[in-house]
């Protein structure tokens, strides 16, 4: 064969290659590809391997199906009482439906973005600054139903947004300084005196209780003590008793008695009894000796110590 016969077959085999190339598409995981036939929506390729028609199919775009978020960045926003802040936040999306994600709207992304900071504005816009400073939960959940609902037409859906930061001028920065730390103040000398009134109230209670356990020792001790007295007091009569009952079951006669009556004397002249039992029968023998040494004749030194004389 000659050469152009070689060229035409070059050519060929290069054509095929454009056409073959032109016709594989290869998406990516978690992508899909939208395919237009002569400037229309034809279908959206999943991931993987697909063929399309060259030179009338084409690939308008390729959507991202993962759940994406977007920072957008700080914006002045002025609240109801006059106040300009500062909010910047972070919004989390994901595309539902390719096809109106590219069709219904030009360019998706900065349209969420813009109509976060509109809702924000008009939000905000309604409440005072300690409103949005205590009240970011309540903020993020009317940003994402006004969200849920505007994009919802662009196939697009909203997970979550979340504010990151609220920045106040510095002035009201101080301001609200000052106020935390005079409330700080405020609630450690409310705390202190709360402290010491408890303290207070303790150590009254302490004594109280003291003095009421010394009150009750000293009272135990005084009945205690007595109650010793009257046992000690008690036995000492059980036993005399016992003594006497004993003397009266033997039936001593009245030379025992008299003999008890002298023991007793002895033992009270030496200390050492404390109780005299002196027997009536005694009593009369000694006022008898006390009589009869009355009438007994006084006599002299002299007179005791002269000698008898003998009879004769």
């Amino acid at each position: 064969m000659d050469w152009q016969t070689w060229a035409g077959i070059l050519a060929l085999v290069i054509l095929v290659l454009i056409v073959a190339t032109r016709a594989v598409v290869i998406v990516r995981q978690a992508e899909v590809a939208v395919v237009e036939r002569l400037g229309r929506f034809h279908r959206v390729l999943p991931s993987g391997l697909s063929t399309i028609i060259p030179f009338t199919d084409r690939i308008r775009a390729r959507v991202d199906l993962r759940e994406q978020f977007i920072t957008i960045p700080p914006q002045a926003v002025i609240t109801q009482d006059n106040v300009t802040i500062a909010v910047d936040n972070v919004l989390y999306y994901q595309v539902m439906d390719p096809e109106r994600a590219v069709y219904a709207v030009n360019n998706f992304q900065g349209a969420i973005e813009n109509l976060v900071q509109t809702t924000l504005r008009a939000i905000i816009g309604d409440m005072s600054l300690d409103q949005t400073l205590s009240s970011r939960e309540l903020i993020n959940a009317r940003l994402q139903e006004k969200l849920d609902r505007e994009t919802n037409a662009w196939g697009v859906k909203v997970h979550r947004i979340e504010i990151k930061q609220i920045d106040p001028p510095r002035e009201i920065k101080e301001a609200m300084e000052k106020q935390m730390r005079a409330e700080r103040d405020k609630r450690a000398q409310i705390t202190q005196a709360e402290a010491q009134k408890q303290a207070q109230i303790l150590e009254a209670e302490g004594y109280r209780i003291a003095t009421v356990t010394r009150a009750e020792a000293e009272r135990d001790r005084a009945i205690l003590e007595a109650e010793g007295r009257a046992q000690a007091l008690l036995r000492l009569r059980e036993a005399e008793s016992r003594g006497m009952v004993i003397l009266k079951q033997a039936e001593a006669d009245q030379v025992v008695l008299a003999l008890r009556g002298l023991e007793t004397l002895a033992e009270a002249s030496r200390g050492q009894a404390t109780t005299v039992i002196i027997p009536t029968q005694l009593a009369d023998w000694v006022g008898a000796l006390s009589a009869l040494k009355a009438l007994w004749p006084h006599q002299t030194p002299s007179e005791s110590a002269a000698p008898v004389d003998s009879p004769r």
